[in-house]
């Protein structure tokens, strides 16, 4: 950018910090540089002098002075890095359903949601090939666990990621897993209400039932199908979000681990003739919509491993009807 340019905060980008709004879509611009820019008073909002704390609105103007091109180009390339194509095509094919707004994937299994120690590849580093249409790529608002499977939800813009984020804190989202657990419940609908805390365990941490120290956790299951008494399709529904709370709450309270899940089940968690990977799929999302909009109801497919296992016990994988009516009734 040669010139000076004064920029008109578009609706997705109010209510929101002048720092932020830079970072994203400045990202070559330093803290330290945007800091001076500001005291000399070379960056203003609607002709007035502003800190990085500033609140920006919808129809602000920014004034933005020259800036580098070349570091510009420099740090776009280090936010945006030349993806895989085979990765691009594999989260696009992921995509089950975008709009202005939102893009829902079926995340596959094995695929870490965020970066850590020892995490090269993930979701987050692949956004940018989820841009479609969008001046930026969009953004996580919740996580699955990186065996987990199924719908994870991400916005297209600053607006929705505060929507987003606003309705899942609330609960007021409806979230429904499917689980292929070892065992049948003795009833077939219930709720497990019972507080999970972190806690060491040998080498490593895991959640634990823990009725001091822990933190409520609610989650309502209803059984939809069994092959004997030797494994159970449930529905799961978790009224809280804990850590690994599905998990925990089938194989400590319940007695019924996940298929897969050795952290929490241990070896009963591997019966032969299954894949031994995590039977555990985010299955379906109902989203309230503004206004008098219906909600938005999505569903995603069973990964291969889980959809193979469903083959081989004789259950449906797309039973008729709505999958939240096993839990229509409940408090």
């Amino acid at each position: 950018m040669t010139g000076v340019a004064n920029l008109e905060i578009a609706p997705e980008d109010g209510d929101q910090r002048l720092d932020r709004w830079f970072r994203r879509h400045y990202p070559a611009l330093g803290h330290g540089r945007l800091e001076k820019l500001l005291r000399t008073g070379q960056i203003r909002v609607n002709g007035k002098r502003a800190r990085a704390g500033t609140r920006l609105a919808s129809g602000d103007r920014v004034r933005i002075p020259p800036l580098s091109e070349g570091g510009e180009a420099r740090a776009r390339q280090r936010a945006d890095p030349a993806l895989d194509e085979a990765d691009a095509e594999m989260v696009q094919a992921a995509v089950i359903y975008r709009d202005a707004d939102l893009i829902a994937l079926n995340k596959p299994p094995g695929l870490p949601v965020q970066g850590g120690s020892k995490v090269g590849r993930h979701l987050d580093g692949l956004l940018g090939a989820l841009r479609f249409d969008a001046a930026e790529a969009p953004r996580l608002v919740h996580r699955l666990d990186r065996d987990t499977s199924g719908i994870l939800l991400l916005a297209r813009h600053a607006a929705a990621a505060r929507e987003l984020t606003a309705l899942f804190r609330s609960r007021s989202l409806r979230k429904l897993y499917w689980a292929l657990a070892i065992g049948v419940p003795k009833l077939p609908q219930g709720r497990i209400d019972a507080p999970l805390a972190k806690r060491q365990v040998g080498a490593g941490e895991r959640m634990v039932a823990a009725a001091e120290g822990g933190q409520r956790a609610i989650t309502d299951y209803a059984l939809i199908e069994t092959a004997g008494r030797r494994l159970s399709w449930l529905a799961l529904m978790p009224r809280t979000g804990r850590t690994h709370q599905l998990r925990a709450h089938t194989a400590q309270v319940f007695g019924h681990p996940v298929v897969g899940d050795g952290k929490y089940g241990g070896e009963a968690a591997f019966p032969a003739g299954f894949e031994p990977r995590l039977h555990l799929h985010a299955r379906a999302l109902e989203l309230p919509r503004p206004g008098n909009k219906a909600p938005l109801v999505l569903a995603a497919p069973l990964p291969p491993h889980m959809a193979a296992a469903w083959r081989f016990l004789g259950f449906d994988p797309a039973p008729a009807g709505d999958d939240f009516a096993p839990f229509e009734d409940a408090p």
